[in-house]
């Protein structure tokens, strides 16, 4: 259960998540046709060891991730959002914007995966520890980032945005934020708190994307509490509560924005979403720009 002030690292707590995520990137990429890889995320999954080196090798059939009524949907859902943003960073470059800041990061790889403009600057927001797990996990294969990359070692319910602006980020310049996995482990005051901020920040033609998911239902959450341990914990991170929807909260401040369902972004890749879609029915993909 998440308490006030909690703290976590990779593989703990809401850090755990992130191994989670990157796991099912893993898994959902392996298909040659898959609409988004991350080649990155196997390194991090394996050089977290234990139990997810196993999930990798085969060797935990019963593994949520694995299982038909949950993992198969979960992967496809990670590979589609992954695609859904890899074309947002794609489209702001290509519109100009040479500053990208991803908050709750997490083991976001775009920084070394992409291709990235010159002149691009990418701001990685997290904890300290997770920053240092991928840096060090990256940095023992050789592999170096495709731009210049800022590593923001702060916690979200912290003074992020001095800590942001100290690491050399520039209020003027339009900027490309990613708000991806992370609106549900906020309580709604703190989402919304998280959009003024990052409001205040942004110049003109700078734009956000969002990953948005609204509330379960009550029977979801006994469904997923009853699954054992890896659903029940996961419901004890999260704030279930309802709160604003990000696309009418920005257009109301003069914002334009759009969104897609992720069962219809999946439909639109070409894929079949499964027939028990649970959380993608529930799950918006959003991009706001501030003209």
């Amino acid at each position: 259960m998440r308490t006030e002030g909690d703290s976590w690292d990779i593989k703990t707590s809401v850090g755990s998540t992130a191994l989670f995520v990157a796991a099912a990137r893993v898994l959902g990429g392996r298909a040659a046709d898959a609409p988004a890889h991350d080649e990155f995320a196997e390194m991090f999954v394996r050089a977290a060891g234990g139990e997810w080196a196993e999930l990798l090798a085969g060797r935990l059939p019963e593994h949520p991730l694995l299982a038909p009524e949950f993992g198969v949907q979960f992967q496809q859902h990670q590979i589609a959002r992954t695609r859904y943003f890899d074309d947002y960073m794609a489209a702001a470059s290509y519109a100009g914007v040479r500053q990208v800041v991803i908050l709750a990061a997490g083991l976001d790889s775009r920084a070394y995966r992409l291709a990235w403009p010159d002149g691009t600057v990418i701001y990685e927001l997290d904890r300290p520890q997770v920053l240092d797990f991928k840096r060090d996990t990256l940095a023992a294969t050789g592999h170096r980032p495709r731009a210049e990359r800022h590593e923001v070692a702060v916690d979200l319910r912290e003074d992020w945005p001095k800590a942001l602006r100290d690491s050399g980020f520039d209020p003027a310049a339009p900027t490309a934020w990613l708000v991806e996995g992370l609106l549900i482990y906020l309580t709604p005051t703190a989402q919304d708190q998280l959009f003024d901020a990052i409001v205040g920040l942004s110049a003109r033609g700078s734009r956000v994307a969002i990953e948005q998911m609204d509330p379960l239902p009550a029977e979801s959450v006994a469904e997923m509490t009853g699954e054992g341990e890896t659903g029940s914990d996961w419901v004890g991170m999260i704030y279930n509560e309802p709160r604003n929807d990000p696309t009418e909260w920005f257009t109301a401040r003069g914002w334009t924005g759009e969104r897609v369902n992720l069962t219809d972004y999946i439909h639109d890749l070409g894929s079949t979403p499964p027939d028990n879609p649970r959380q993608q029915s529930l799950i918006n993909l959003v991009t706001v720009r501030r003209p």
